[in-house]
């Protein structure tokens, strides 16, 4: 038995050991994935894929919701308010009396209007008879002077009483009109005494109450504001002159209010007023935005959060910002000198041809100017080529001097205005035969996708290939701060592009 159980023990160590030796090699297996993930990562890098997709570049603002019309009704006349008829928000018609106000006063002006008439027309009669006996008088004695039968003189005591009663009818008659004017002018305050509405709309305030007393010496006192239509509104944008070269009328804008925090409104900039307001130096310029409020949930005096859509690009490629800021520690690729940027422009012709719809003839006079414009660029490539801008390589020449070549790689292969121009006077050498070819329509689209090519900004990017940056030369379209729009041959959809590089152990140590 002691045999026995001696033999059944004795495999035990080799299994030990087997064991152990397995162990050993999957902590070796497991140090040296943690040491290669490690070397990975110390010289890895963050990508991401080049998506197509919509980027819309908006302006934010504040602003507050008004009707469109606001009118003030006020009293021309002072007096004691009798009657208010109407409230708040309470809907009044063109005409409908609103309020009244004590006419006791002006009626009792009336009527004694109306009796200094009567006194002035007494007078106007008693002038007509004196008028009357002095002309009878004077036409008696004209005869009598003439046969000298009295004096001179009494003939020119009657002519002038005569002229005398005259003058005084003439004073009572503008007597009269002078009363009756009076008397129109107390009757026009009686009417205002009634206080009407001179609009249809909703009335927004009041100030008034009965019992009340306006007085209109030096203004008229503001009683209601009657807004017209609720059902159209606009809202008051305030926007920084930096962004004000932006918007244009026509251009769609959303908002939200606090009182429907979770509902988005849309609007329509109606006008870019040019009445500039200086606020602690901060120059802003007032937009109106005009509002379809139908459902009437929206209210005049509301706060309102606004962004103006300025810009929208549908289904383009592009590409996070921080792929614009990348770059290699170790970079001599000559990113944005000469090697990517070469061929960007003339890869990119084709496809502005397409959209042309050019016949045979043309397509084949196309064909040949850019195979002719290819073999230029082919024969100066080297050794003028790594010293060349994107624009200035596609026509074979250099970019202006040191400077230019300069300013080119600095900004990614943007070229100054007079380079542009440059280049496009030398493009339009190149493909004038082609370009003759065309027909109005199409020359001026051949035209516009010319300008857009020469004017565009360029910058290098960096795609992930085989895992290492390889650069490539892209034209910026519109961003939203996140992502941008880019163009070019250079990339597609899918494309891996580099964001950043991993930090290495030693940095995330230090941290």
């Amino acid at each position: 038995m002691a045999s026995t159980a001696r033999k059944s023990r004795l495999p035990i160590a080799p299994r030990t050991a087997a064991i152990v030796l397995a162990l050993v090699v999957l902590g070796a297996a497991g140090w040296w994935w943690s040491a290669r993930k490690a070397a990975a990562a110390e010289g890895g890098f963050r990508t991401a894929a080049v998506e197509r997709g919509d980027i819309r570049v908006a302006i934010s603002a504040t602003g507050t919701l008004a009707a469109i019309s606001t009118v003030d009704v006020g009293s021309q006349i002072s007096g004691q308010v009798t009657d208010v008829l109407v409230d708040f928000n309470d809907q009044v018609h063109k005409g409908q009396v609103i309020a009244r106000i004590d006419p006791s006063t002006y009626q009792a002006q009336i009527a004694q209007g109306d009796a200094q008439i009567a006194t002035a027309r007494a007078n106007l009669a008693t002038a007509q008879a004196t008028l009357k006996n002095a002309e009878a008088d004077y036409d008696r004695k004209v005869p009598l002077a003439g046969q000298q039968l009295i004096a001179k003189g009494d003939l020119d005591l009657a002519r002038a009483a005569r002229d005398q009663a005259r003058a005084q009818v003439n004073a009572a008659q503008a007597q009269i009109t002078q009363q009756q004017a009076s008397t129109q002018t107390t009757q026009l305050n009686l009417q205002r005494t009634v206080i009407r509405s001179p609009v249809d709309g909703v009335v927004l305030t009041r100030t008034i109450e009965p019992g009340q007393t306006v007085a209109a010496s030096l203004q008229a006192p503001v009683l209601f504001q009657i807004a017209e239509d609720l059902s159209k509104m606009e809202i008051l944008l305030q926007i920084d002159e930096a962004d004000i070269g932006q918007v244009k009328a026509g251009q769609g804008v959303n908002f939200t209010v606090d009182a429907f925090p979770e509902r988005s409104f849309r609007g329509n900039v109606q006008q870019v007023r040019l009445s500039a307001t200086n606020t602690n130096n901060v120059i802003t310029y007032p937009v109106v935005v005009t509002v379809d409020n139908k459902d009437g949930v929206l209210l005049p005096g509301m706060t309102v959060n606004a962004e103006i859509e300025v810009s929208r690009r549908d289904d383009v490629l592009k590409i996070p910002n921080a792929a614009l800021r990348f770059k290699p520690a170790d970079d001599n690729s000559g990113a944005g000198a000469g090697g990517p940027q070469r061929g960007g422009m003339s890869g990119e012709l084709p496809k502005l041809a397409q959209t042309l719809a050019l016949n045979t003839t043309q397509q084949a006079a196309f064909d040949d100017a850019l195979a002719q414009m290819k073999q230029r660029m082919a024969a100066r490539q080297a050794p003028q080529g790594a010293q060349q801008s994107g624009g200035s390589a596609l026509f074979g020449r250099p970019p202006g001097g040191g400077q230019g070549g300069g300013n080119a790689n600095a900004g990614g292969g943007n070229a100054s205005g007079a380079m542009r121009q440059k280049m496009q006077e030398r493009f339009n050498q190149q493909f004038a035969a082609f370009r003759a070819t065309l027909d109005d329509t199409q020359k001026n689209k051949w035209d516009a996708g010319i300008t857009a090519l020469v004017s565009a900004r360029r910058a290098p990017i960096y795609k992930l290939v085989d895992g290492k940056p390889q650069p490539a030369m892209v034209r910026i379209g519109v961003t939203d701060g996140t992502n941008t729009e880019v163009m070019g041959s250079d990339v597609k959809a899918g494309d891996a592009i580099i964001v950043g590089a991993e930090r290495s152990s030693k940095d995330k140590s230090t941290q």
